[in-house]
């Protein structure tokens, strides 16, 4: 294997082999991390962020970033928790309808005027935390599920393991195959590699990032739904720095922040990886939660600094 080739796999599966240590080495240090529900739990918890870094992969692979999933989760959830005393199918159809007109609309507006994402999604953050405190009159309603099949949907259960943690992982594997073996997956890595020679080479790009905009909108909403199915309640407080995490896992889980290169099966080591630190952590009992933010910084920057020099060395070579 040459040097290339080595560079290559640590940028792709770097975080796979990061999470990989660190169980081993949390299993050796607490005997209680090791358990059955531990490990649950850590998935658990790290599915509905595992979903909203799906589609975040997509659009930072095509060289953008979107900054409103975490206002979106809070807003799907306080929709779908809204639509339950409708049904099942309300509650999981209004979240994805209005989000997804979100992200439709800060993709086209992203790829029509040649906009920053940044800025746009920027304001859709705002504006869509406006609009989920004016639906819940300023966080003092709280909306609660009311239909019980749409509950279950969060909190069921097969072999210990919620219902939304195999949603992610059918979710994620969809993923995979779009990103790795359709026209459209090889069209965001074009377009995040260099949009002006994509152009050229006849890359539907307006089209493409309107989908990977919507894709965002689409999924951080269907993760704010389903976890408002499992809290049976739409909590208004959620979600604040949520777009943080699924930015630092998804480029923890070595998708270029440049755009071109990435892949689902780092994003979702990224995000487990984030879940891992926080259970050793908890485990270690003296160090409060705000300390993984402090760890997940140091990791980000860590594998920021990775990547440029891998990518030198790439070039090199």
């Amino acid at each position: 294997m040459n040097r290339e080739q080595v560079s290559r796999v640590l940028q792709q599966h770097g975080a796979s082999m990061v999470l990989g240590l660190l169980v081993i080495v949390g299993s050796l240090a607490f005997d209680s991390f090791a358990t059955p529900g531990n490990a649950a739990s850590v998935v658990v918890s790290s599915s509905f962020l595992a979903i909203i870094a799906i589609g975040m992969t997509f659009v930072i692979i095509s060289g953008g970033i979107d900054l409103s999933v975490g206002s979106l989760f809070v807003l799907g959830g306080v929709l779908a928790a809204y639509g339950s005393q409708y049904g099942l199918l309300v509650a999981l159809l209004l979240p994805l309808a209005v989000c997804g007109v979100v992200g439709l609309l800060q993709g086209l507006v992203i790829a029509r005027t040649g906009m920053a994402p940044f800025i746009v999604t920027l304001a859709g953050l705002l504006g869509v935390r406006g609009l989920m405190l004016a639906i819940s009159d300023e966080g003092a309603v709280t909306y609660l599920v009311k239909d019980r099949a749409f509950a279950t949907l969060g909190q069921g259960e097969i072999l210990g393991l919620s219902y939304p943690v195999y949603i992610t992982v059918a979710l994620a594997l969809v993923a995979m195959v779009l990103l790795q073996r359709t026209g459209f997956g090889q069209n965001v890595y074009a377009i995040g590699g260099n949009e002006q020679a994509a152009a050229l080479m006849g890359v539907p790009v307006t089209r493409t990032k309107v989908y990977v905009y919507v894709m965002s909108g689409l999924l951080a909403g269907l993760a704010g739904a389903l976890n408002a199915a499992r809290l049976s309640s739409g909590v208004t407080i959620l979600g604040i720095g949520l777009e943080l995490d699924a930015i630092a896992a998804v480029v923890i889980g070595g998708t270029l922040l440049t755009g071109g290169a990435g892949g689902i099966t780092g994003s979702v080591a990224g995000v487990l990886l984030l879940g891992v630190i926080q259970s050793l952590i908890n485990q270690v009992g003296s160090l409060t939660s705000a300390f993984q933010q402090v760890v997940s910084g140091v990791f980000l920057a860590l594998v920021v600094v990775a990547q440029r020099l891998l990518s030198k060395a790439q070039r090199l070579t």
